[in-house]
């Protein structure tokens, strides 16, 4: 019965929010980028000169492990897991950073993804008309918006917690 108990302490529900905003980030980032990298690939068998192009379009799905990778070293910053000592969380507390977190993450994951099917579809400009390459960036970059607003709101959140 402690066991399940120590699950709901506020330091383990906040160190949890944590590794799920790197976590489901992180994943949607990974998923994102190997997709558009799968496209790439095939794009270098015809020309390995559109290297640099492709390879700018396949980073873009990186960004959302990034921000997944601030929300998480905000919350285990502020909680005194690294650089000080840790502070002592009540349960709300620990859901608060747990709830905050999941904007990121669950944005994350699901903008990781979509954003590496956009630049994967956009490999095809590249392979045909590589001057077009603006054009070709802004498709995956308006996926890119949504993780940039849940990156807003996980700060925001992140930020009226007091401890």
């Amino acid at each position: 019965m402690e066991w399940i108990l120590a699950l709901f302490d506020g330091r383990s529900l906040a160190i949890l929010g944590a590794a799920l905003a790197m976590g489901l980030a992180g994943t949607g980032s990974a998923k994102g980028v190997g997709i558009a990298g799968e496209a790439a690939a095939g794009v270098l068998t015809e020309d390995p000169g559109k290297f640099g192009q492709t390879l700018l379009l396949q980073a873009l799905p990186g960004t959302q492990g990034i921000y997944g990778m601030i929300i998480a070293f905000l919350i285990i910053l502020k909680i005194g897991l690294i650089g000080g000592s840790p502070v002592e969380l009540t349960t709300a507390q620990g859901f608060q950073f747990l709830f905050a977190a999941l904007p990121i993450g669950i944005a994350g994951l699901t903008s990781g993804i979509a954003q590496g099917r956009a630049s994967a579809a956009c490999m095809g400009i590249i392979a045909k008309r590589p001057e077009e390459l603006g054009k070709a960036m802004m498709y995956p970059a308006l996926v890119e918006t949504y993780a940039v607003l849940a990156l807003l709101i996980s700060f925001l959140m992140w930020l009226g917690i007091t401890v």
